[in-house]
């Protein structure tokens, strides 16, 4: 008995061992698959435009300056897209996890005629490309004096986050035990008190879900922002990355693109390493109950 124990137990730490070794290659190579092409990026972004668009050789791969960063800044051309892209971006994460808080809290909570069918039709127009409304929508906020506006671009970001931010948030607050808020009712809490007080801290990871998935979608998004903004001054970072032309015939500056790319990444990682505990907590909301 004793010896088949120890075999067992051995057996056991031999699977063990296996199962950290296999998590750790299959980690690695995911590690890999992003960050091989992150690295890159900065390489190129340290290179010229001639060095880049030239034959590769070792002589001159590790030619490196920051003169594709001071080129960017000194000529003005990034600080105001930065700002814009900030200002549309901080906005649209804001009021995306704002509405979604408190619609997601009306699906979770309240029972009302035709609420699946409303949440199916919500949860379905998240597989309808924008691009396949684009016409209608540029019509509807022209008509409406909502182009060439930061604030009608908010607008539009939030409209294309807000379907999965309800579903993030209902499945969030579906999974907040229902006698939590009975008994902050009968301690005298009204609603928007017990939101604030009781259930706000259970439902941060979806919230923060929601808003970290807003700001990224509009940081990144380029054509409705292309569609909508003519005036240069209201040009978000994604437009005039792509605007970024020097020389005769239109040609591209890579080393100028390369170095506007990775200043783009930086938002991004920042915020995803800060709320990263959050957006996986987020994610699996609701994944169990309800």
């Amino acid at each position: 008995m004793a010896t088949t124990t120890v075999n067992r137990s051995a057996r056991g730490r031999s699977e063990d061992r296996v199962k950290i070794l296999l998590y750790a290659l299959g980690g690695g190579g995911a590690a890999l698959v992003f960050a091989v092409p992150l690295a890159f990026a900065l390489v190129r972004s340290l290179q010229s435009n001639d060095v880049i668009i030239g034959a590769p050789s070792w002589s001159t791969f590790f030619d490196w300056s920051t003169a594709n960063f001071t080129d960017l800044f000194s000529q003005g051309s990034l600080a105001r897209p930065v700002l814009n892209s900030l200002i549309v971006s901080l906005s649209t994460a804001a009021l995306t996890a704002l509405l979604s808080t408190l619609a997601g809290y009306g699906f979770a909570r309240y029972r009302f005629g035709g609420r699946g069918v409303l949440f199916s039709v919500l949860v379905l127009t998240m597989m309808v490309p924008f691009q396949a409304i684009l016409t209608p929508l540029y019509l509807q906020m022209n008509t409406m004096g909502l182009t060439d506006s930061l604030f009608g671009l908010v607008l539009f970001y939030t409209t294309l986050n807000l379907p999965f931010g309800v579903f993030v948030m209902r499945n969030a607050f579906a999974a907040v035990p229902g006698e939590l808020e009975d008994s902050a009712h009968m301690d005298g809490a009204g609603t928007l008190r017990m939101l604030l007080s009781v259930m706000r801290p259970l439902v941060t990871p979806g919230a923060a879900t929601v808003a970290l998935y807003a700001f990224l979608a509009s940081w990144t998004e380029f054509l409705g922002a292309l569609t909508f903004l003519t005036d240069q001054d209201l040009y978000t970072l994604p437009v005039t990355l792509a605007n970024l032309q020097q020389g005769t015939y239109g040609t591209v500056d890579f080393g100028l693109l390369a170095a506007g790319a990775v200043i783009a990444m930086i938002p991004c990682v920042v915020l995803y390493v800060a709320l990263q505990r959050f957006y996986v907590a987020g994610l699996t909301a609701g994944s169990v109950k309800g």
